[in-house]
Formats: structure tokens, C-alpha cells, sequence
């Protein structure tokens, strides 16, 4: 399954977003290499994030074969440890939609690191395509919870005694219309996590 050729697109918004919201913040956002808080817990990703990652790891494999045989690693350890646990098809990677499914979801590897991240370094290893939770967490973003609340949400370690004002003037606007129309291209249901994204 390909990309849409607007994904670029929604890259280079998203990417130009972050850069201006961390020139805004300051001082006052935390995220550097080495900060690895985010990279740890499984969380949901969707069908450009993995087309994204797959394509990533296709050009690994080409360029950088030793690299992706570490990432490759990686991932295959962390299915080793918390696939009997996933709550989804392990055939296909997709994660559940039942309520049974999402309330296991909610405590499925909280603590376990990203197999992209390279634990000797800090860094990840697929940077480059990694998927939008990633590129948005840490600046304040808006967001609506369960409840149906909407608020502005960023990361714990960022905004430290910043007063209200600050945050919100640090707000990153996030282009969700283009991604769900993206996604709507793609024709691809269901959600996933990393580790099979890397090993598909």
C-alpha cells in the first residue's frame, strides 16, 4: 500500500508547525536527544504512520541494512514479550475496537521502550518517518479526551512553571482535516502499534 503523495504535505506542515511552536516555547520545551519519557508505551498509530514506517524501514534495508537488522531486533523482542498480550489480530498487527479490547489496550506496555529507539544513544532510528504522535507530543496541542472535553495538553516535562498564557501562546495547531483525508484515501481500517509496522 502506497502513500498518498499529499503525505509529504502533512509532514512538512506538521514538522514546520513543531519548529514554531519550539521557537515560541523557548526555554520552556524540554524535548532534546537523549529525552527518551515519550518514547516509552505503546500507543496507536494509523495507516499513514505505518505506510510511513514501512517505507522507512524499505529504505533502511537498502541504504543502511546493519541498521535495520538492529531495528528488526528490536521489534521482534518486543513481540516476543508483549505479543501474547496485544489486544488485536497478531496475524495483522490491527488493534481491537471492542470496549474489552480498548480498556486492555489502556494497560497493554506502558513502560516498554519504542523498538525504534536506540537505547545505547537516545535516538530514534527512524526519525525520519516517524509516525504524527511523535511529531506533535511535547508542544502544547489542542485535544479532545474520552469525556469529550477539549483542552490543550503537552508534554509533563515541557512548560514547567509557565504560566497559563505562556502555554496557550505556544499552542501547535495540528492538521487533523488532512490527515483523516488522507487516511480516507488509503481505504485502511484499523490501528496498529510500532513493532509490526517495523517488521512489515
Amino acid at each position: 500500500m502506497a502513500l498518498p503523495a499529499r503525505d509529504s504535505e502533512l509532514v512538512q506542515i506538521v514538522d514546520a508547525a513543531l519548529a514554531d511552536a519550539a521557537r515560541r516555547a523557548g526555554p520552556f520545551l524540554a524535548c532534546r536527544i537523549g529525552c527518551m519519557q515519550c518514547c516509552h508505551g505503546a500507543f496507536a498509530i494509523n495507516a499513514l504512520d505505518a505506510e510511513r514506517l514501512r517505507t522507512g524501514m524499505a529504505e533502511l534495508r537498502a541504504t543502511d541494512p546493519a541498521l535495520a537488522t538492529g531495528i528488526e531486533r528490536r521489534a521482534r523482542a518486543w513481540l516476543a514479550e508483549h505479543g501474547p498480550h496485544f489486544p488485536g489480530d497478531l496475524q495483522t498487527g490491527v488493534l481491537g475496537t471492542s470496549d474489552f479490547e480498548r480498556a486492555r489496550f489502556d494497560d497493554f506496555a506502558n513502560d516498554a521502550p519504542c523498538p525504534a529507539l536506540d537505547p545505547a544513544t537516545g535516538r530514534c532510528d527512524v526519525y525520519t518517518w516517524r509516525p504524527m504522535t511523535c511529531r506533535v507530543f511535547g508542544p502544547p496541542v489542542r485535544a479532545v479526551d474520552d469525556s469529550g472535553a477539549e483542552g490543550i495538553g503537552h508534554c509533563e516535562l515541557c512548560f514547567i512553571g509557565a504560566p497559563p498564557e505562556q502555554v496557550a501562546a505556544c499552542e501547535m495547531p495540528v492538521p487533523h482535516d488532512l490527515e483523516s483525508e488522507l487516511l480516507d484515501q488509503m481505504r485502511s481500517s484499523g490501528e496498529s502499534v510500532v513493532a509490526f509496522a517495523l517488521l512489515r
